[in-house]
């Protein structure tokens, strides 16, 4: 099968999803198509065999480097990158999502300063694409999404300011599938960054009480990532400003107007209060509202006072009917800067998803 050519599409133009193609070649621009032609057959190889490559900057799924710094690399395993490093911060999040199938989130930021500029009148630009791929090699499938950001303001924004953006593709849950993590500035050939890693994407189809992912969003939300009725201000947990957040979940299975109780705790992690008592503990008790789906969305709004480090919270959610539980955690630093931070909508111009080998 010929590889598809994709181009980036400015803002302004019309959005367009696709979902046909496995093999993937994106050509940008003229000086590097030989780079990413070899993109397409690493993904080619991922649907093809069991085999598992290390990628420049790889680190566990759906986590920030452990010293929340850019572009760290690990030291074993073969390395892949663009010829121009763009190092960003992403988290991956979960959820149930259509037809027994697996909601993706991927969350991005990058310092602008790592950006190139471009000036348009009285404007500063800033422009970068994002893409997410999840090959499953015992499916031999691709799931992947590509998008691109674009955003205009009046004068140069800080080198440390964060522009931060998401984007969402579903897949069959799978314990063998390997992630790949692509972000390049757009204004400039060959700068980008590539990250990868296995990701087992959770099944959460079944009866039992469970839990989707926990996710963190700068609180008061004036737009952002849309789940049901909830909006969040989506930003890589190892980048959080303060210690007021936004958190987001789902249940899945508990029976409308089941009563239930909820229990949130922070813990710090790293350094000699390592896993001491919480330093955070709430509980919220009430009867499930519960959706067609079978999900119940719950949005807390935490206002803490955490000192600059790193944590870990924790969701425990009860069916106080049953005693059934289902609990949930996800690791976060607070980083007391006030360098800012930008959401970016970003504008989907192509998702794909292969079937199944069979297919």
């Amino acid at each position: 099968m010929s590889a598809e050519t994709c181009r980036s599409r400015p803002a302004t133009q019309e959005r367009r999803r696709d979902s046909t193609c496995i093999e993937i070649e994106r050509k940008p621009s003229v000086g590097w198509p030989h780079m990413l032609r070899g993109l397409a057959s690493l993904l080619c190889i991922l649907t093809a065999g069991s085999a598992t490559i290390g990628l420049a900057g790889d680190h566990p799924a759906g986590r920030p480097d452990p010293a929340g710094s850019l572009g760290t690399s690990r030291a074993d395993g073969p390395a892949w990158a663009y010829p121009g490093s763009l190092p960003f911060f992403y988290d991956l999040y979960t959820f149930r999502g259509d037809a027994g199938r697996t909601a993706i989130v991927a969350a991005f930021a990058v310092p602008a300063g790592k950006l190139r500029k471009e000036n348009a009148g009285d404007e500063v630009r800033y422009r970068f694409d994002v893409t997410l791929v999840l090959a499953d090699t015992a499916l031999r499938s691709v799931s992947r999404t590509d998008d691109t950001v674009f955003v205009a303001v009046p004068h140069s924004l800080d080198d440390q300011h964060l522009l931060h953006t998401y984007i969402e593709v579903q897949a069959p849950p799978s314990v063998s599938t390997l992630e790949r993590v692509v972000m390049n500035d757009a204004t400039t050939p060959g700068i980008g960054q590539l990250y990868g890693s296995p990701f087992p994407i959770p099944d959460y189809s079944g009866d039992r009480l469970m839990l989707s992912d926990v996710v963190l969003g700068l609180p008061d939300a004036k737009a952002g990532w849309r789940r049901g009725d909830v909006m969040l201000e989506l930003l890589p947990t190892s980048q959080f400003p303060k210690s007021a957040f936004d958190v987001y979940y789902e249940i899945y299975n508990l029976p409308a107007g089941d009563p239930y109780a909820t229990e949130i705790a922070v813990q710090r992690v790293g350094g000699a209060q390592s896993g001491s008592a919480d330093i955070v503990r709430a509980r919220f008790s009430g009867r499930a509202v519960t959706r067609p789906d079978g999900s119940v969305h719950e949005l807390r709004h935490l206002g803490t006072s955490l000192g600059k480090g790193s944590y870990r919270l924790t969701v425990k959610v009860t069916d106080e009917n049953t005693g059934e539980t289902a609990e949930r955690s996800r690791e976060f630093e607070v980083r007391g800067w006030g360098r800012g931070a930008t959401l970016v909508p970003a504008l989907p111009w192509r998702t794909r998803d292969s079937g199944s080998g069979g297919a």
